[in-house]
């Protein structure tokens, strides 16, 4: 887990720093961190979040950020690399989104483990009729 928080520290999101690793046979395959897809502003860059001006709660309406969360980009990194996620087991500082649950689902992704819960009962529910539990890593003590 101290690999995903050190992914996370690439983040450039004003809201939340999240990492994800996907990790098959004790191998990380890739990483990710949520953030503006390449070549595009950041939100600091910007003024600003947008989702933070409008006042969208945690867990809802996330069409409405330029961010692509951790999750995605490492699927979208192992996609670009060629590399079968199959099977892997994705650990992440926050549980994932109801968009982030969709991908993981469809990607075979066969285990969760995060840090810290994330305020998203549709994700939650997805999870549970996939079959695929979230697996709480205790945070290390600093």
């Amino acid at each position: 887990m101290s690999i995903t928080e050190l992914v996370a520290r690439r983040s450039t999101c004003l809201r939340r720093s999240v990492g994800a690793l996907l990790v098959k046979d004790k191998r990380i395959l890739a990483t990710g961190y949520n953030g503006p897809p390449a070549g595009l502003a950041h939100c600091d860059e910007l003024g600003g979040c947008l989702r933070d001006k409008l006042k969208v709660q945690p867990g809802e309406r996330h069409e409405i950020s330029r961010a692509i969360h951790a999750e995605q980009n490492a699927i979208i990194q192992a996609a670009t690399s060629g590399v079968n996620i199959q099977g892997a087991t994705l650990y992440s500082t926050h549980s994932p989104c109801v968009l982030c649950t969709k991908m993981v689902i469809n990607a075979g992704i066969q285990r969760i483990v995060v840090q810290d819960g994330y305020p998203d009962r549709l994700s939650r529910e997805m999870l549970k009729e996939a079959d695929l539990a979230i697996e709480t890593f205790p945070p290390r003590k600093r």
